[in-house]
């Protein structure tokens, strides 16, 4: 069985965990992973995600407002957010971004609360997670303004995209969509980054793998995904689960948060 399967990207806090989330969340370790980082979208998601954190070892999470929210946001949850960074397990701002697909927030209020929490990002010296649906200019644009550090979630861009990204010195995260029929254009990407900017995630419980396309998405399932991966790379799948587990140590900072932990 593999090990070190380390999911830079999940949602334990969504309701499609609410029946049987901790026995789930429980049955990781024996399942590889070594951790997890629940991604949070919105203010309350972040709360929780602190909270599931606090529970579990190989949890960490993020803190931010998705585009999707960008509607809710307020002034004040700024330093809200800011406080809730002062917690040891939360690892990174996000998931922020833009959305232009769905446009469920009108699109310069999602520009403008992506810039700030960019901002409030370095001010924090802390990675951001990226979320980029069918706005990679606008997205560019802000990345190349500040280069922060961080990761390009659930990446849908181009392979000359994906190379300036890696320029600004930043991680691209992969889903079971690099298992999909249609995945060509996406693999041409995972193809373009060097293996030591590359991550793994699920965006559980989206964005499930071939052959469990359409069912509830787990850590345990990232295996599918590091296969196709490791693949593209010319590297068997275990070392290829080695590397992005310790990219995903290094752009959270891990180890660091590791040894405050134990102090």
């Amino acid at each position: 069985m593999v090990h070190n399967i380390f999911d830079t990207h999940a949602h334990y806090d969504d309701e499609r965990f609410d029946a049987d989330r901790l026995e789930t969340l429980d049955a990781l370790p024996e399942q590889g992973v070594c951790g997890v980082v629940n991604a949070a979208c919105d203010m309350k998601s972040a709360k929780f995600g602190i909270t599931l954190a606090e529970r579990y070892d190989f949890l960490w999470c993020s803190v931010g407002v998705h585009p999707h929210s960008a509607k809710e946001f307020k002034e004040e949850d700024l330093s809200l957010l800011a406080q809730y960074s002062n917690h040891p397990k939360v690892v990174a701002i996000g998931e922020i971004g833009l959305d232009y697909h769905y446009d469920f927030s009108p699109r310069p209020l999602q520009l403008e609360v992506f810039e700030k929490q960019i901002q409030l990002a370095k001010e924090l010296n802390l990675p951001i997670i990226v979320h980029d649906r069918e706005a990679h200019g606008d997205t560019m644009e802000l990345l190349k303004k500040y280069s922060p550090k961080g990761i390009v979630h659930c990446y849908s861009g181009s392979a000359d995209m994906a190379k300036e990204i890696v320029k600004l010195g930043m991680y691209i995260g992969f889903t079971g969509a690099v298992t999909f029929k249609n995945a060509r254009k996406i693999l041409e990407a995972a193809a373009a980054v060097p293996l030591d900017r590359l991550l793994v995630e699920t965006d559980c419980p989206y964005m499930s793998p071939e052959p469990f396309r359409g069912t509830r998405c787990w850590s345990a399932m990232i295996q599918y995904t590091a296969q196709t991966l490791a693949q593209i790379k010319g590297v068997d799948i275990q070392k290829l689960l080695d590397i992005t587990c310790e990219n995903a140590h290094r752009v959270y900072n891990i180890s660091s948060k590791k040894r405050d932990l134990s102090n």
